[in-house]
């Protein structure tokens, strides 16, 4: 380098001067940046780590929230099970009472179709085995005629009686109208039976109230773990780090070099102005070539500022994606909070359905108990009706049986009149024959005509006196 003349060297220092300055405040501008997206970089990188770890926190926590999820379903369905168990039980309850019941109420209209003569039966409800369900002050006062003699009184009183009196008896008159008899529907109690089927069907009553009070737990339980798995964040959508930082690293480099022109071209104006004060003059080559570079300049920061914006593009980037992420482990505390009282929440119902259960069970057994009831009542009406028939082929057997004695009795009236008649006549021939020569105060009761109660062995009254005659004296008037 030449130095200038010594007429030019006053113009050239002040331009000099400047262009210094201007070196010196790009430097400046520049290590700053630089300064700047050093400090970005390294907060960048810790971001990272915070977003990496923000998300590694945020999927534990999700992960375990469903895992949770999970048990709570479980829960809801073995309350729905157990809800379907108990409600399957009274269903069969329910069957068995419709079939128990159906039967009950086949045997009354079988009892309803069974008329019953009035002579059957006493007027006085008080008086049937069941209970009577009409009034009967209103119904004719007819009482069935004695088919059988009384207990105190002898067989051969009876005969005496029948031949006495003959074979008429003398009852009370039936009515014929069979629309207006008695059935054995009549004899039975229902309103006993409504009775048993009002409690029963209040018990029933009970049993679904009962079971309301957990009707709504598993749908509701649903209801809740769905909205939990609905609250929960979706997954976090992370910034390429890879390229965040790659890119991060060529800028920082490229704003390296920014930055080392920068200074050696600083260096270089500091030692020309130095040289220039110290007397050294420069062509005019040199001159342009300084103010050249010095025009550069302002390009070269705002790469250099553009590369900044890059990077704080970036660090944005990453500070985004932790606060997405601070924000989603906030709202999982939310979420740990909504389980742990859902917990509580499950605890309580589980403790409510088994005492539902133990309930349902208690209940149970009292319906049970209630269809042990009808079933009694079907045997009970059921030997009612089958005893009854068997009553009326009782009668049938002992009409017959009356019948056939009566013809009997009859047979032997018959013999005794014909045999009375030939006796009388007997009679009437001795005394025509012998009594005119018998004193009359011998043997008195020889006038005496027969009657028919005189040949009967059985015969305890004295109908007329005879005196008693020995074989051997039989024998001494057989001669005659």
């Amino acid at each position: 380098m030449t130095s200038p003349p010594t007429s030019t060297f006053g113009s050239e220092q002040p331009h000099l001067v400047s262009l210094v300055l201007k070196s010196k405040k790009a430097l400046q501008h520049g290590e700053l940046l630089c300064s700047r997206a050093r400090t970005r970089s390294v907060e960048s990188a810790q971001a990272a780590v915070d977003v990496l770890a923000l998300d590694a926190k945020v999927r534990w926590m999700t992960d375990a929230v469903l895992e949770q999820l999970k048990l709570a379903a479980s829960v809801a369905k073995s309350l729905e099970q157990k809800r379907m168990q108990l409600e399957s039980q009274a269903k069969e309850w329910d069957a068995t009472r419709t079939q128990r019941v159906s039967t009950l109420d086949s045997v009354l209209e079988s009892l309803g179709s069974q008329v019953v003569p009035p002579d059957f039966h006493s007027t006085s409800p008080d008086s049937s085995l069941f209970g009577s369900q009409h009034d009967s002050d209103n119904e004719d006062e007819t009482r069935r005629a004695p088919l059988d003699p009384p207990a105190s009184q002898s067989p051969t009183d009876t005969l005496r009686d029948v031949m006495r009196n003959g074979t008429k008896r003398i009852c009370q008159p039936r009515n014929n109208d069979r629309s207006i008899w008695k059935t054995l529907r009549d004899f039975a109690d229902e309103r006993a039976i409504e009775d048993v089927l009002d409690a029963m069907e209040s018990d029933r009553n009970t049993l679904d109230d009962i079971l309301a009070r957990i009707s709504e737990y598993p749908e509701l339980l649903q209801g809740t773990i769905t909205n939990i798995r609905n609250s929960l964040p979706t997954d976090i959508t992370l910034p390429p780090m890879d390229s965040i930082f790659t890119s991060q690293e060529a800028v920082s480099t490229d704003m390296a070099n920014h930055l080392s022109g920068l200074t050696s071209h600083y260096d270089q104006m500091a030692q020309a102005l130095h040289d220039s004060e110290a007397g050294e003059e420069f062509g005019e080559d040199d001159i342009q070539a300084m103010n050249r570079d010095t025009e550069e300049l302002p390009a070269i920061v705002d790469d250099l500022e553009k590369n900044m914006e890059s990077i704080e593009a970036s660090h944005a980037q990453l500070l985004a994606a932790n606060q997405i992420a601070q924000q989603q482990l906030d709202s999982h505390r939310s979420i740990m909070n909504d389980l742990d009282e859902l917990g509580d929440i499950m605890s309580e119902m589980l403790e409510r359905e088994q005492a539902v259960e133990n309930e349902c069970a208690e209940q149970l057994s009292l319906l049970h108990n209630a269809l042990v009831t009808i079933e009694d009542l079907y045997h009970r009406y059921t030997s009612f009706h089958y005893s009854y028939c068997k009553l009326v082929i009782e009668l049938g057997r002992r009409r017959r049986y009356r019948e056939a004695a009566n013809k009997v009795i009859q047979g032997m009236m018959a013999e005794l009149e014909a045999m009375t008649e030939e006796e009388n006549q007997r009679r009437v021939q001795f005394n025509a024959e012998h009594g005119e020569h018998l004193p009359e105060d011998v043997c008195l009761s020889i006038q005496n005509t027969p009657t028919r109660w005189e040949i009967l062995p059985w015969n305890h009254e004295p109908v007329e006196t005879l005196p008693d005659i020995d074989d051997d004296l039989l024998q001494q008037v057989g001669m005659f």
